[in-house]
């Protein structure tokens, strides 16, 4: 599993651009900047929709403030999904880049990808946050599965 000090595998995302979908390496996201990046089981889930995602729009203006240049939402579901997801929740008016990991490779790579059968939820990522410098992480928080406390916009601004 990925912790503070180690360097993010290379990932590629979807999102939608003006032509359509458009890979997005990760590479370029986190070279030379200071990015933050949260991930959520879900879009348009209950506690993603409702407290995960408004803790971030909340915290973007303290975020520039501390010299973040990128904030990050992931989601193991289509870049069709999120963008509409971003619309829906106002994360995209206010700043948030939402990506998706589609095949949640990234979720495995990072050690981090689980099963919720209850929920009806395969392949998802757990739900985190973390700060990263030139691809490194210098602050990351794993919320228990079923809570959603130690990784929110507020929580992580907190370690910055």
């Amino acid at each position: 599993m990925i912790e503070t000090g180690m360097r993010l595998p290379e990932a590629r995302f979807l999102r939608i651009g003006a032509g359509g979908p458009e890979e997005v390496l990760l590479s370029s996201l986190v070279r030379g900047r200071k990015v933050v990046i949260f991930a959520v089981p879900g879009a348009f889930t209950p506690t993603c929709d409702s407290a995960h995602v408004p803790s971030f729009i909340r915290s973007m203006d303290a975020y520039r403030a501390k010299g973040v240049d990128e904030v990050i939402c992931l989601s193991v579901n289509d870049a069709h999904v999120m963008r509409y997801w971003g619309e829906t929740t106002g994360a995209a008016a206010a700043g948030i880049t939402m990506l998706a990991d589609a095949d949640g490779a990234f979720a495995r790579a990072m050690g981090l990808a689980y099963d919720n059968p209850a929920a009806g939820m395969f392949g998802r990522s757990r739900r985190y946050a973390m700060a990263v410098e030139d691809g490194v992480v210098t602050a990351f928080e794993l919320d228990p599965l079923g809570q959603c406390s130690l990784s929110t916009g507020e929580a992580l601004l907190e370690k910055l």
